[in-house]
């Protein structure tokens, strides 16, 4: 492939010069005629004639000039294809997430990634942390977001953002009227909550137990919209992620409770199978997880 002695020959023709051709593409004039030599040689034929007072190009160097411009555009199209097809983010992504990742934090964070990648494509599955655990392990998703834990050994877990959870109320809830509340406020209390097996749910209970709360009623409901819908219309307590309920809040059809010196905080994290391993499309993933937890600290 005479590609160097090509795109010298062009260079020639369009600085009308050796030695400016030169010094454009950053090699010696000897190097520049021995390239056209070499062309001259292979086409048998004369591209050039020189003197002292003339530089003109030949009829057959025109000839060449039009197609070499052509065979120097097409190799760097193919160089370009060909690593494109090694190196191209492309592909479809299986995610599973567990419930507040997967309606109020994912699906912002993967518009933005696929501006950047407009050739990945991403299918999610939602559920809660023991279903997305056990989508990984069976190899059903590529990576799962869970918010609570698994203690798995087949499984890798890297935390990734911190999650603020509150307390809410219905805006009719004596408690909605106080301006801070005490722990002991809660005793007695009407609670909605998730299922067994999910984050929140695995939080809430932790939260109680630690305070020594004593619960009246306990109503479960497997969706996280449903929880809001419920307290919403009165039915009683929640704690809830706050990326759930901003808008809710901001529109005034709930409340948060403020708690004294009790803050709710968790990690969310990613888990994927040991023996699995990652492509690099899930790599990239991660990669941008850490990168958004990072703006959003």
């Amino acid at each position: 492939m005479y590609y160097d002695a090509l795109k010298t020959f062009v260079k020639v023709v369009e600085e009308q010069s050796f030695s400016k051709a030169a010094e454009k593409l950053l090699i010696s004039q000897p190097s520049v005629s021995v390239h056209i030599k070499n062309l001259e040689r292979e086409f048998q034929t004369q591209l050039f004639v020189r003197s002292p007072k003339t530089f003109k190009i030949t009829p057959t160097g025109e000839i060449l000039y039009q197609r070499a411009t052509q065979m120097i555009k097409m190799y760097e199209l193919t160089i370009r294809d060909i690593y494109e097809h090694h190196h191209l983010v492309k592909g479809l992504i299986k995610v599973g997430a567990s419930f507040t990742i997967g309606e109020y934090i994912i699906p912002a964070f993967l518009a933005e990634l696929q501006k950047t990648y407009p050739n990945l494509e991403f299918e999610v599955v939602i559920g809660n942390t023991e279903k997305v655990v056990e989508l990984v392990q069976l190899f059903k998703v590529d990576i799962g977001l869970i918010e609570g834990q698994t203690n798995e050994r087949d499984l890798t877990i890297f935390p990734f953002l911190e999650d603020e959870l509150v307390l809410i109320a219905p805006i009719s809830h004596p408690l909605s009227q106080k301006k801070q509340i005490e722990i002991e406020d809660l005793q007695n209390q009407t609670w909605v909550t998730r299922e067994k097996g999910s984050g929140t749910r695995e939080y809430l209970d932790h939260v109680i137990s630690s305070n020594g709360l004593k619960i009246d009623h306990l109503m479960v409901i497997s969706s996280t919209q449903g929880i809001k819908e419920a307290v919403i219309n009165g039915i009683g307590l929640s704690l809830i992620s706050r990326s759930a309920i901003t808008r809710d809040y901001e529109q005034n059809v709930i409340s948060i409770l403020c708690i004294e010196s009790i803050p709710f905080f968790r990690k969310f994290s990613y888990v994927y199978s040991n023996s699995g391993g990652k492509n690099k499309n899930v790599d990239l993933l991660i990669e941008a997880l850490k990168k958004h937890s990072t703006k959003k600290s």
